[in-house]
């Protein structure tokens, strides 16, 4: 019965492989550039969607009343002051940035999600947004954010498997919190900048090493003090968390604000991957048969994907 599962699962998982590294990515951002020339008047243009995207094909913006556009040029009397709004995100895309550069140097970034599907400029580089407003809209991007990076979520489903349900679960989940929160913070603001493919190549590879370890049932080191693998892998994990969130861009006059509401969003995402598992573990439970083999299939397909990634990732690193 259970060579049959695995066999059967192994199966399925080449069928979903590609699935899979779609949507190991972490976030698709479309770009929308706009760069004052004259008071109140905009060159505007879509940034690279991607290989073989274009934004404009599946994107709309909506600009503030009194504006038009004349081809790349966008004309708004009394200045750029108002609501725009993009049409279409959500769909293909999980956000689009919108990049002001004003007259006189000053750039600003403006995040637009499905949930957020507007920003108030103000007709100048002042960015008047209330601090209520950042936190809402960095908070729902966090919880975007990590709910769309299936690869943090499989490590933290990888450390319920080793540790279980019990109280040395809650000092491995504060130990990784803790860790991607420190490196998160520090590439934020500058402090630390590492490429983005190796930090990837290693998360990847740290889902393959936590699967290994949740299948083994000696006496090891992640068996017996979890919080400090825990740890060590977070902190790569932040350098990704840290990673999105640079595409997305942190407004000057909040950016502590901006940058610990997106942490929170990210720690709202995780519990509630926690939550879910639970609840799942505890339905499971009550068919003993089944609650028994479903941990070692589980982990090969996790194990499997992220080796997958690995090679992929790695791959790209060597031709980048």
């Amino acid at each position: 019965m259970i060579r049959s599962l695995i066999r059967s699962l192994g199966v399925a998982l080449l069928a979903l492989l590609p699935w899979f590294n779609a949507s190991a990515h972490e976030m698709s951002i479309a770009e929308l550039n706009l760069r004052e020339v004259l008071p109140g008047e905009f060159l505007w243009n879509w940034g690279q969607g991607g290989i073989g995207r274009q934004p404009q094909d599946e994107l709309t913006p909506r600009w503030p009343d009194g504006c038009r556009t004349e081809g790349d040029k966008l004309v708004c009397v009394g200045g750029l002051s108002g609501v725009v709004a993009i049409d279409g995100v959500g769909d293909s895309y999980s956000a689009a940035m919108l990049r002001v550069l004003w007259l006189d140097g000053t750039p600003q970034v403006y995040t637009i999600t499905a949930s957020q599907q507007s920003a108030r400029l103000y007709g100048s580089a002042k960015d008047s947004r209330g601090g209520g407003e950042i936190a809402s809209a960095y908070t729902i991007l966090g919880v975007e954010h990590i709910l769309g990076g299936i690869d943090h979520l499989l490590f933290v489903v990888c450390l319920l498997f080793l540790v279980g349900f019990r109280r040395k679960l809650i000092w491995t989940i504060s130990a990784f919190t803790a860790a991607h929160s420190l490196t998160l913070i520090a590439s934020a603001l500058g402090w630390l900048t590492l490429r983005g493919p190796p930090v990837e190549a290693v998360i990847a590879a740290s889902i393959v090493l936590m699967a290994v370890e949740a299948l083994k049932r000696e006496d090891t080191l992640a068996r017996r003090a979890p919080a400090i693998v825990a740890f060590g892998f977070g902190l790569v994990h932040g350098l990704g968390f840290a990673g999105a969130l640079k595409e997305i861009g942190l407004p000057q006059d909040h950016l502590l604000l901006a940058l610990l509401t997106f942490n929170v969003g990210v720690e709202i995402g995780q519990l509630l991957t926690v939550a879910v598992v639970f609840v799942a573990t505890r339905a499971v439970s009550r068919l003993p048969m089944i609650a028994a083999r479903v941990p070692v299939p589980a982990l090969y397909a996790i194990g499997s994907i992220a080796a997958f990634w690995t090679w992929q990732r790695l791959a790209a690193v060597l031709v980048g």
